[in-house]
């Protein structure tokens, strides 16, 4: 049985406070995160290797964008998000 066959996977956008390291200026951007919550139970057809996984498995999410333009019309440049984690585990 494969992992994503524990979860239910979303695509949602939250908003962070980041800074562009060109220009210096502080704005909110929006983050495309994929979020996979973990399923109430465990798939049929599982044996016990596969319900052990599922015991242990976390609802998390990674996140999709690796670049954001900067917010400053001045600027516009690309910049790298660096100070933000890829991935986080989500408390249920």
């Amino acid at each position: 049985m494969e992992e994503r066959d524990f979860f239910t996977e979303t695509i949602e956008q939250r908003t962070h406070s980041l800074t562009c390291p060109k220009c210096g200026q502080a704005a909110e951007y929006k983050v495309t995160w994929v979020v996979r919550r973990k399923r109430p139970q465990a798939p049929r057809g599982a044996d016990e290797r596969d319900r052990a996984r599922f015991a242990k498995a976390q609802s998390y999410m990674v996140r999709r964008d690796d670049k954001l333009q900067c917010a400053n019309m001045r600027c516009r440049k690309p910049f790298e998000i660096n100070t933000l984690q890829s991935l986080a585990f989500l408390a249920d």
